[in-house]
């Protein structure tokens, strides 16, 4: 009994103190209705693609895409604006928006072309399995991150792995190398997240074109103080030699120890290749050239930034 009158004067105090707590709330106005979700990018049969963003007080907004001409958008009366290209060959293309002069990412599509300099969206038009990108019923094969502290960089870094399907760490077999370098301003994840360099391994694998091979995809870069400064890294001599000089390094003494200590790798100059684009291609040729006692095969396409002397 005390216990229940303990609780029925508990409540007779409490009760009004919160009636008076309710009534001294502030009224809230009731949200504005979200506004409908933007298909955007949309591919048609014909591989034209038809974007869509939503900016009610831009002026003027265009998409610009990757090996194609920029198409202006029209706003409708809900502040959208769209556009359709003309019909695209199947591939993968980078595209922004451009809203009044600012460069922009589409919000409508979590597909992203990673850029460590101008990060963009990408849009797939679909071909047929011919083309070696399209995913085909293949055995596929893995993609490893790792994460190290670089001594040589003086910064933590990454690099990512491939191997190829039936890998098996705990057997005997061991597969060659290929060392694969991306070009300026991309990142580690360049080859696999925008050249699905994994995807076309695993075809080429599949119809007996390639061997199977590890493929280890480093940071492309001696220092980044190559990013901090931008395109125009390219105009100071010092920093491009100390970047090419610094990437050999840590190659050579941080990543290659590390990759051919934990993976299945053979180790003989004649299983070991290096290849890259742009950035990369120097950095093969560099590093392949100076090295030949580690790099039997080296491939370097579209060159960029070796000095002339």
């Amino acid at each position: 009994m005390k216990l229940n009158s303990g609780l029925v004067s508990f409540l007779l105090l409490a009760l009004p103190v919160l009636a008076i707590a309710q009534a001294s709330k502030p009224v809230q106005a009731p949200s504005p209705p979200r506004p409908a979700a933007l298909i955007s990018p949309e591919v048609h049969a014909d591989g034209s693609v038809t974007f869509r963003f939503r900016a009610p007080n831009a002026k003027e907004v265009k998409v610009e895409v990757e090996g194609a001409e920029a198409v202006p958008l029209q706003q409708n009366d809900q502040g959208v604006w769209s556009g359709t290209t003309t019909p695209l060959r199947p591939d993968y293309y980078g595209y922004s928006f451009v809203a009044d002069g600012v460069r922009l990412i589409d919000p409508s599509n979590a597909l992203l072309k990673p850029n460590l300099l101008a990060t963009e969206n990408a849009v797939h038009v679909p071909g047929p399995p011919s083309l070696p990108w399209e995913l085909n019923d293949v055995p596929h094969g893995e993609v490893h991150h790792h994460f190290y502290k670089s001594a040589v960089a003086g910064d933590d870094r990454d690099y990512y792995v491939y191997t190829p399907a039936g890998y098996d760490p705990s057997a005997q077999r061991t597969y060659p190398v290929l060392y694969l370098l991306h070009g300026f301003s991309d990142d580690a994840s360049g080859w696999t997240a925008v050249g699905r360099a994994n995807v076309i391994l695993d075809n080429l694998i599949a119809q007996g074109k390639a061997k199977p091979m590890i493929v280890v995809m480093p940071l492309g870069y001696g220092t980044m103080e190559m990013i901090r400064v931008g395109w125009d890294a390219w105009s100071h001599p010092q920093l491009r030699k100390q970047n090419f000089d610094k990437f050999r390094e840590a190659l050579l003494r941080e990543v290659m120890p590390r990759a051919e200590s934990e993976y299945r790798i053979t180790k003989d100059r004649n299983a070991r290749a290096i290849a890259g684009l742009s950035m990369g291609g120097s950095e093969s040729l560099l590093t392949g050239l100076n090295n030949l006692d580690k790099f039997a095969w080296i491939g370097a396409f579209s060159s960029g930034g070796i000095p002339e002397s």
